[in-house]
């Protein structure tokens, strides 16, 4: 099929790939304007940009996709379908109503849940056990179009906001390309979805990252991995950023020596056990976590072993004060 691809960062790459490798025509790839990135905030492509660049594709890159400029190469290049994976912005009804087959987006949740920007990290967040990828039909409102296809994958006790993207990436390029192949073969049944089972995934906020020691050991980690590997779930202490990136739920039932009884009532961000060899554990609102990778302000990402051998963090300290 003759195909305008739309996506921007690393999670539309196995999609790209995957068109590519099943003989689709690529007549141009739409991504974001180049912006600053990284620690040094240096002007750099975006991950589907970099991919194009060396496909030797076509590159669209308008700062709005209304921009009638824009308008006007698309209905140049006459696609036969517009694919949307994580493009970035809103695609407008002249857009929509332009391909003969439709624009069809590609979602990292099982819609009608966790319909948004952040439908990853809001899943593992919450505590879901399972997620999925849909293929769907776009329409001027936000992931609320025509089912198409969809797949799930369950969501590990291991898994973090890294795992799951790579999967569902993965996953999602297979979708799309059946999705493809069954809507040239006039096989797809659209379905709409049900609105009253609708959930929202919306784009985190600064203040989400801030870990509530009141809170339980149970929310605590699944906040944790659910901003590992980005953005970091947050932390102070000594006046200090510390991101937490992994930890494990205390299991005192299941080693009772590593229980500690230092601290009598002991409050939320409390540190219980603070040693290399043992580790740090660390009281919350309901239960223990031991934190098991971590990062100071400034330095890098370390093994709770390595960060307590070059940092004097002491039992009965608190977290997060």
């Amino acid at each position: 099929m003759r195909i305008v691809f739309m996506g921007t960062p690393s999670f539309a790459l196995p999609s790209l790939e995957k068109i590519l490798a099943h003989g689709h025509q690529v007549l141009g790839v739409v991504t974001q304007p180049d912006r600053p990135r990284g620690r040094g905030k240096k002007i750099q492509p975006p991950p589907v940009k970099e991919f194009a660049l060396a496909q030797d594709l076509a590159i669209y890159q308008p700062l709005h996709v209304k921009e009638l400029e824009f308008l006007n190469v698309l209905v140049r290049l006459q696609p036969e379908v517009i694919i949307i994976v994580a493009f970035g912005q809103i695609i407008p009804l002249q857009i929509i109503s332009l391909p003969p087959y439709g624009c069809i987006n590609l979602h990292a949740s099982l819609l009608p849940k966790y319909r948004g920007a952040a439908p990853i990290h809001r899943a593992i967040i919450n505590g879901e056990t399972k997620t999925g990828v849909t293929t769907m039909f776009i329409n001027e409102k936000l992931d609320e179009g025509n089912i198409l296809l969809q797949e799930a994958i369950p969501i590990r006790e291991e898994d973090n906001v890294g795992t799951i993207h790579d999967r569902l990436a993965r996953q999602g390029a297979d979708l799309l390309v059946k999705t493809l192949a069954l809507l040239a073969q006039g096989q797809l049944k659209p379905r709409p979805q049900d609105h009253r089972q609708a959930t929202y995934a919306p784009s985190l906020k600064r203040e989400e990252e801030i870990i509530d020691w009141s809170k339980s050991a149970q929310t605590i980690f699944n906040l944790a991995r659910g901003m590992d590997p980005w953005p970091g779930a947050k932390t102070t202490w000594d006046k200090k950023t510390l991101k937490i990136y992994r930890v494990k739920i205390n299991k005192p039932e299941i080693n009772p020596e590593l229980y500690p009884l230092t601290a009598f009532n002991p409050l939320p961000g409390q540190v219980l056990t603070a040693t290399p060899d043992k580790g740090l554990l660390v009281q919350t609102g309901e239960g223990q976590v031991w934190i098991m990778e971590l990062q100071a302000e400034g330095g890098k990402r370390l093994t709770v072993q390595d960060f307590l051998r070059g940092n004097p963090l002491s039992v009965n300290q608190r977290l997060g004060i």
